[in-house]
């Protein structure tokens, strides 16, 4: 087991690049696994990406995300181009967007549907937006509103603080920050915890369906440090013992 001081984690932050892994329940069954993995910035060309595959007898999904972005001086991320591909059980799709800032347009294509969105500074892909609220909680600004080009539409999105937590899962204990996403109704809730002292790293994510939990996402490895990113997709999967790495 390697071992970490309180002070191996300092000088990290949502952009230093890390691999993160989860596992994915529904309920108390395991569904499958899901990555997330932040390269080392080319210049201020940032690439994120995002795999998972999950599964629930005959059904099957698999999602292949990816985002580039750049930084701005005031840690306010630009995006520049955002992807997704879907296979699995049921109709396989694409979905395509560029943020074309000098055109001042951003062009999306879902599906087979296309559409045009005049361009925003504060218009974001539903991946990389992800980092900007960690930055966001990082230079404590009150602000928790962001809007996102997602499946041909612009969404708005809220979130609140609920509190201080801690969670104890199979990976380990940490101390963290408990969010909820605000909606008008409480049929549907979500909440996550995420870890300041890991650059607020999502540790859980917990959905709940008419107060019934339906999805679970629990933390099960990371790593701070330059990712290989073929040698993180091939590996095999750490045991918790091995799990944390500064």
């Amino acid at each position: 087991m390697l071992l970490t001081t309180p002070n191996s984690f300092a000088n990290t932050t949502a952009l230093t690049p890390h691999m993160a892994e989860y596992e994915v329940y529904y309920g108390s069954i395991e569904l499958g696994r899901a990555r997330y993995i932040l390269q080392a910035p080319e210049g201020n060309l940032y690439r994120y990406r995002f795999d998972s595959d999950v599964s629930l007898l005959m059904l099957s999904d698999k999602r292949h995300i990816r985002s580039e972005f750049s930084l701005e001086d005031d840690n306010h991320l630009v995006p520049m181009r955002y992807s997704v591909e879907r296979t699995g059980t049921g109709p396989n799709f694409r979905e395509q967007a560029a943020f074309a800032k000098a055109q001042n347009v951003v062009h999306s294509r879902y599906k087979d549907e296309r559409a045009k969105f005049p361009y925003d500074t504060k218009l974001f892909d539903p991946l990389m937006v992800q980092l900007q609220f960690r930055l966001d909680m990082e230079a404590n600004r009150d602000s928790l509103h962001y809007s996102m080009v997602k499946e041909g539409e612009i969404d708005d999105y809220d979130f609140k603080i609920v509190g201080k937590e801690r969670v104890n899962i199979d990976s380990g204990s940490y101390q963290t920050v408990k969010f909820e996403v605000v909606r008008n109704s409480k049929k549907r809730q979500t909440f996550f915890w995420m870890a300041p002292e890991l650059g607020y790293l999502p540790i859980r994510l917990s959905h709940f369906e008419k107060g019934s939990k339906q999805l679970d996402i629990k933390l099960l490895n990371y790593r701070f440090e330059p990712v290989n990113t073929e040698q993180a997709l091939n590996k095999d999967t750490a045991s918790p013992d091995n799990n944390k790495q500064g």
